[in-house]
């Protein structure tokens, strides 16, 4: 079963530009975090619609522009990134009510929905106790570049 890799895209593009802004840039073109995320900056600005919409990056047009953190690195955490880009329930109950002539079917929903509420709030506690800035800093000194970083690159050219 593939995961589902929103998260994901959403955390590298708040780290992108918190690094980007720790070394001066006020804001990054989707062409810019394309580059770092090896997508397409059209798959950018979809990943982080949702993310403006919540007010964690905004939008500034004209030189200078481009996309930036709406508040500090410090204070997102990966549990509001995870509320932005997966709402709703961690795992889902049926598509439709099983049989409920069934023992099985007659008791799962019930059973399965307390222990999906503990797993969701596991999920949330554990995300709610890092940030971004704390995953920026902890990549950076974990696994630092090994080749001298030249700052935000420009966009491939086609």
């Amino acid at each position: 079963m593939a995961g589902n890799s929103r998260l994901t895209v959403a955390v590298h593009a708040l780290c992108w530009l918190a690094l980007a802004e720790r070394h001066g840039h006020t804001g990054l073109t989707s062409d810019q975090i394309a580059a770092s995320l090896d997508s397409n900056p059209a798959a950018v600005r979809r990943a982080l619609g949702p993310l403006r919409d919540a007010g964690l990056v905004t939008t500034d047009v004209g030189p200078g522009g481009g996309w930036s953190l709406g508040a500090p690195a410090a204070g997102i955490t990966l549990a509001d990134v995870y509320a932005v880009v997966e709402p709703g329930a961690v795992f889902a109950l049926h598509p439709h009510q099983p049989r409920q002539d069934c023992p099985v079917g007659y008791g799962i929903a019930p059973v399965l929905e307390d222990i999906y509420d503990r797993v969701a709030r596991a999920v949330a506690g554990e995300l709610s106790r890092h940030t971004i800035g704390d995953v920026l800093d902890t990549l950076l000194r974990r696994h630092p570049l090994p080749v001298p970083w030249a700052g935000v690159p420009l966009p491939r050219s086609a």
